[in-house]
């Protein structure tokens, strides 16, 4: 069979398809750079055994369709996707022979609605709508900071259901500088953890916070200064974190961002991780953006950063692991991603676009503009059309501006889908990023009632003479 190797990438997720052509082409998973075996290439014994190359052959499948292994890579695919007969992983009919996954369903039901989450950006303290930047350690970030915290903290004994965690990593962490091999470290060393675990007890117990969320971007991938040895690790990590905290006493929570895509969250032990966590908050935004350009199997242009289809794929990949659908938390966006378009003729999803588009009043980066910045664009006059098979907004205005966004009636539907999906919540990137529109059509959509808090604010405990030394 004469064929050929062709990549998509679906929101992230690698698909490799084959497909039959005739070619006297080279693709990359080749014999030979010259002369590939009668003008075509492919893995395992009909095409590298001794004898049926033009040169010798090491090339190896990226799993074992029956070959064995001296053929192939690994026995198995990441995350239990499946392996074709020719040897790549996938999730797609080509490679799963008409196999489907089984998805947790209960209609009618509820279970996202009891758990909301609202990530902060600290960050935000430096756009020019707010007030002064840093980055979050397991220390105080500044004496006006560590004010905040506990004021929000404080929140609680106003609302007795409100939980305060803090958010430890992101994806800056692992750019390239000093923090880029920190989760690494600390992941590969017992003595690392230990310190990590005391300061992290005394910082959460400084500002009455209930749990902290690792947000590890990402372990194992190369790219982001992982390492192989990260998978398991970080099991460890975590075990020994929980193992840590049960024994203060206290009901601390633990629980971890994953990315939507396949190609980092192959790097996640999930099985081995869901145990000694409280749940999972996927991040299903940031499915698309301008970095899409340098993908060669996507390129430049414009797709909804939470599109449904694709939010479906991320969550297959869960279930595929047999993950408690309790367990996991879908991720709603309070920005969009944004776009100047090539052409003012070609403005709907799958056009071609240049770059970001211009930078909002208040966030200030080409490419992301928030909530509040999008519904005064609206407010001005832009164009707003419906995405139904994305289930999202797209706006467009100034002849070659696009942004997809979620509103009122698009949060609902992903709100819809966490419930019958059995999820145990919804989270949302970020609460800083809306002028109060989209967490009150959220909460107007819950099961559940909504908390006034009308009170005035008491004054804020020393929670930290309140406690005995643990």
């Amino acid at each position: 069979m004469l064929t050929k190797l062709a990549a998509l990438l679906f929101g992230g997720l690698l698909l490799l398809l084959v497909q039959p052509i005739l070619t006297q082409s080279t693709p990359d998973y080749t014999c030979s750079p010259t002369k590939p075996w009668t003008g075509i290439c492919g893995m395992g014994p009909t095409f590298c055994a001794p004898g049926n190359c033009t040169s010798e052959c090491n090339a190896k499948s990226e799993c074992d369709p029956g070959w064995g292994p001296e053929w192939s890579q690994a026995t198995n695919c990441p995350l239990n996707v499946c392996c074709s007969k020719f040897g790549f992983c996938g999730t797609s009919a080509e490679f799963c022979d008409g196999k489907t996954v089984s998805s947790p369903e209960c209609p009618g039901g509820k279970s996202a609605d009891q758990r909301t989450i609202g990530y902060y950006e600290g960050w935000n303290l430096g756009r020019s709508c707010g007030l002064n930047p840093t980055t979050f350690h397991i220390d105080d970030m500044g004496p006006d900071t560590a004010a905040l915290y506990d004021r929000v903290s404080a929140l609680k004994t106003r609302d007795p259901d409100l939980k305060v965690w803090i958010a430890v990593g992101g994806w800056a962490m692992n750019d390239p500088g000093p923090y880029r091999t920190t989760f690494s470290d600390l992941a590969k060393s017992t003595t690392a953890q230990d310190a990590f675990f005391e300061s992290l007890i005394t910082f959460m117990r400084k500002h009455n916070f209930d749990g902290v969320d690792l947000d590890w971007e990402y372990p194992v991938a190369d790219d982001r200064g992982g390492l192989p040895e990260d998978f398991d690790n970080f099991v460890t990590l975590v075990r020994r974190l929980r193992e840590r905290l049960n024994r203060t006493g206290r009901d601390y929570g633990i629980t971890l961002t994953l990315p939507a895509s396949y190609w980092y969250l192959r790097g996640f032990n999930l099985q081995n991780l869901e145990p000694w966590i409280d749940w999972f908050n996927v991040m299903t935004y940031d499915i698309h953006g301008t970095w899409d350009s340098t993908v060669k199997a996507i390129g430049p242009y414009a797709f909804a950063h939470t599109n449904m289809t694709e939010i479906q794929q991320a969550l297959e990949l869960l279930w595929r692991n047999n993950i408690n659908p309790g367990r996991v938390v879908l991720g709603l966006g309070f920005y969009g991603r944004s776009f100047t378009m090539k052409s003012p003729d070609c403005m709907h999803s799958g056009c071609e676009f240049t770059d970001g588009a211009r930078g909002g009043e208040c966030t200030g980066t080409p490419g992301v503009l928030s909530a509040s910045e999008i519904n005064t664009i609206i407010a001005n006059g832009a164009t707003v059309t419906t995405d139904e098979e994305a289930g999202v907004k797209i706006v467009t205005w100034d002849s070659n501006q696009w942004v997809s966004y979620d509103d009122a009636a698009t949060l609902k539907i992903k709100l819809d889908y966490a419930n019958l999906r059995c999820l145990g919540g919804t989270m949302v990137w970020a609460i800083d990023l809306d002028d109060g529109t989209l967490i009150n059509a959220l909460g107007s959509d819950l099961s559940r009632p909504k908390n006034e808090l009308t009170k005035p604010p008491p004054s804020i405990p020393d929670f930290e003479t309140e406690w005995d030394e643990l």
